[in-house]
Parts: structure tokens; sequence; C-alpha cells
């Protein structure tokens, strides 16, 4: 038998600093804004906000900031797919039998975000310029007024499994209330921004128990409604 060598043994805490955001109380820049069709509910649809981190310094090395247009390199923090709110928007009713348009939630977070960024002005000069809301996020995406715009977040989690065994979470901003904002402009600093808790912005994984039959398990379909569906995502981080 030879002897025990050392130099092979990997080192767990200089391993690197993981490429992705996690839910907490963060600094951010948006890269872009897309529209995530949701699988199981026709029509409906996620708005994904795609955050970067401060910079961590040349021996950091992240993903691409883009796919498919490699050209822009890669990203110089941590990066992660924050879903405005937990649940997607869509058109119905609520329980009290008050009217959802999914297209007027839509754009009522868009002017929430300009506000916060100082660009109203941006999302005032659109009105009546797009017939479709997925024009209208295509054109804030491209014109970019969030460019460069630094803001301080309170991000949420749900827990999930990924395929390699480690817990990822689907990311997620919390609703505004009276309790606190999801984000502002770093220079802001209101303090209204949430302080993160672990136990009230983090959904834990809820294991699987084995079931005799599935009873009805619909949903209502509508912005904060009860629907227990996860919206996933995959273990490899893509922009």
């Amino acid at each position: 038998m030879g002897k025990l060598g050392t130099k092979s043994v990997n080192d767990e805490a200089k391993e690197g600093t993981p490429k992705t955001l996690k839910p907490g109380n963060v600094s951010a820049k948006i890269n872009s804004i897309k529209l995530e069709p949701v699988k199981w509910k026709e029509g409906a649809y996620s708005i994904v906000l795609n955050l970067e981190g401060p910079d961590l310094g040349a021996d950091f090395e992240g993903f691409q900031i883009d796919k498919d247009r490699p050209e822009l390199g890669k990203a110089k923090g941590q990066v992660g797919r924050v879903k405005s709110d937990k649940w997607p928007y869509s058109d119905g009713r609520t329980k009290s039998g008050i009217e959802i348009v999914r297209d007027d939630e839509i754009l009522k977070f868009l002017k929430s975000l300009c506000r916060a960024i100082g660009k109203l002005d941006w999302f005032d000069a659109q009105d009546n310029k797009f017939d479709t809301i997925e024009d209208f996020i295509k054109a804030f995406d491209n014109d970019a007024p969030f460019r460069n715009v630094w803001l301080n977040w309170c991000i949420c989690g749900k827990e999930y499994t990924g395929k390699t065994g480690y817990t990822n979470y689907d990311l997620f901003l919390p609703k505004a209330s009276k309790q606190g904002i999801p984000f502002e402009m770093e220079q802001v600093d209101s303090g209204k921004v949430f302080q993160f808790n672990p136990d009230v912005h983090v959904e834990k994984e809820r294991k699987s128990a084995p079931v005799d039959s599935f009873g009805d398990n619909t949903s209502s379909g509508v912005i904060g409604g009860s629907s227990d569906i996860s919206l996933g995502s995959n273990d490899d981080f893509e922009l």
C-alpha cells in the first residue's frame, strides 16, 4: 500500500464562489428582463429579471451574460433568474369577484420598477405605442433604461433538489406591502427594503409522500393564487 497523498484533496473553502445568487438581501443590477410562459396555465406569464451581483474580481469566472450572444462575455458577479412574483400573471378573478387583467398587472410592476430606478419618463413615453405586452417588454429590454443601475434587493426562494442532489432555489421577489418593498436604488437607502428572514422568505421543499389517489388539485389561476405547482428550473443556469 502506497503512502497517503495530500495534494489531490480538495479544500471546499477554496473550490470557488458559487456562480448564482441565493435568497437574501443583495446588491445587483438588471442585465435583461423577459416574459416566460407558464406551461401549466395557458396565456400566463412570469416576468424574469436576470440579475448580476457585484464584480468579484479576476479569480471569479461567471456564467455567460447571454448564451446566444457570446460576444457579451461572462458575468463578473453572481447571477440569478429572479421572478417578479412567486405567482405568474394571468387573467382571472379573485375569490371576491375582482377581475384581474394580466397585462395591467404586468404594467403595474414595470411602472413600479421604472419609478424605483428614476426612469418613469421612459414608461410614460410608451403610452399607446405597442399592441401587445410582449412588444412592450421587448422594448423595455432593448432600450434597457435599467442598464448599470444598482439596486438593493430582497430575494425570496423556493427550495428544490437539483439533479445533482443539492438544494437549489426558484428565486422571486416578495410583494410590496406596508411592511416593506422588494427593491430600491442603492443611493436611496430608505430602510424600506425587506430585511431578509429565512423563516419568512424561504419556502422549504416538501418531500413527496406516497399517495393512494389524486384529488382535485386545481388552482384559481390568478396572481397570488393557491396553486402548489412548482415552477421549477434547471440545475444549469442560463440567462
